[in-house]
């Protein structure tokens, strides 16, 4: 969670998670859909949210800003432009013109896969790996699987919302995850 340098919690953090609509039912009973197109809705909460994200990694030696399809399309690119650093989309499965290289993932029901373009990420590169939620954290695995294949060090994985009664944190081997807010 975003903390102060007292180690208080961030006071943007309040206004964030308060941004972000909770759907109940969504896209299944029994889902508590954390909706952020609320948080996109708020100009404020939207710009808190890149910004604490920029102001942990800004000067840390982060050279790539890998984002996951789609919402890590929306918060990767403005951190990857404050910090210096490229951005890179990871997609899913035939959306990417040209040569790829792909990370398949098992879901709870079934499997997904992850596409980036082969030369997107070179070895020695320092990832971020950014979407807006980890659940089970099998995407974020997947992602981070992809960069490192290509020579690329992931440095931590960064979402807006944390769903910790998934235990997603426990499958990402170790890898530092920062999280803004926990579901509601």
């Amino acid at each position: 969670m975003a903390c102060g340098k007292d180690g208080e919690q961030d006071p943007r953090i309040g206004g964030i998670a308060a941004s972000i609509r909770v759907v109940p039912d969504f896209p299944k009973k029994g889902i508590m859909f954390q909706d952020i197109t609320t948080l996109l809705l708020d100009p404020k909460a939207f710009k808190n949210t890149v910004d604490l994200f920029v102001e942990r990694y800004i000067g840390k030696d982060v050279s790539v800003v890998a984002g996951i399809e789609a919402r890590g399309f929306i918060f990767g690119p403005p951190i990857a432009l404050a910090i210096g650093a490229k951005f890179v989309p990871l997609r899913k499965p035939r959306k990417l013109p040209g040569e790829v290289i792909s990370e398949k993932y098992v879901l709870e029901y079934g499997t997904d896969c992850l596409e980036m373009h082969v030369g997107a990420v070179q070895p020695g590169d320092h990832a971020l790996v950014v979407d807006d939620l980890i659940a089970t954290g099998g995407t974020l695995c997947a992602a981070m699987n992809l960069l490192e294949r290509a020579g690329a060090e992931v440095v931590e994985c960064a979402c807006v919302i944390e769903l910790p009664e998934l235990k997603g944190r426990e499958k990402l081997n170790g890898k530092p995850l920062y999280v803004l807010v926990e579901s509601r």
